[in-house]
């Protein structure tokens, strides 16, 4: 069963100094495993230096990124528009990373309710494929998309890539 994690923003607060960190202000991001939670911590500069190998061991991913500014929104470098030309054009791969992206990618709009779930059919090699419509296109005018199987490692690294893609985000 797949757990649903929630990991808090920032809380523009160091995790050791309790400075305040201000908006602008680069500083460094790390997310460890607690017994039923995902624990974000923040670290100002001069604390980030510090942290010894112990606490890196339990370190599931660091990265560096900036205080975002409250009335600043999130930059999407890529339009509604474009990631459904993008899915559209990935109709006919049969590359498996291919077919894993648009997988993906299927699932994004979905959630943006910009493509539809008609039914799930199985191909002749015994897939699941899904037959999806673009909400702004007539329901007849199908999209099939097969379903990878793909773990929760894959999904995962399969988002990372996409949202690097949309968010700009490659720190």
């Amino acid at each position: 069963m797949v757990k649903d994690y929630n990991i808090r923003k920032t809380s523009g607060q160091c995790s050791i100094c309790e400075v305040q960190l201000a908006p602008g202000t680069e500083f460094t991001a790390t997310v460890s495993e607690g017994p039923d939670e995902l624990i974000r911590h923040d670290y100002c500069d001069d604390c980030s230096e510090s942290l010894d190998e112990a606490t890196s061991a339990a370190v599931l991913c660091k990265w560096r990124t900036v205080v975002p500014h409250p009335e600043e929104k999130k930059k999407l470098l890529v339009s509604n528009e474009l990631l459904v030309n993008l899915f559209e054009r990935l109709s006919e791969a049969r590359d498996p990373a291919k077919i894993n992206f648009r997988y993906v990618l299927a699932l994004v709009l979905m959630r943006k309710k910009l493509l539809i779930y008609d039914r799930m059919t199985t191909n002749d090699e015994g897939q699941e494929v899904w037959s999806m419509h673009l909400k702004a296109s007539d329901p007849g005018d199908t999209h099939l998309v097969i379903d990878p199987k793909l773990t929760e490692d894959q999904i995962t690294e399969v988002s990372n890539s996409l949202g690097e893609i949309m968010e700009g985000d490659f720190e």
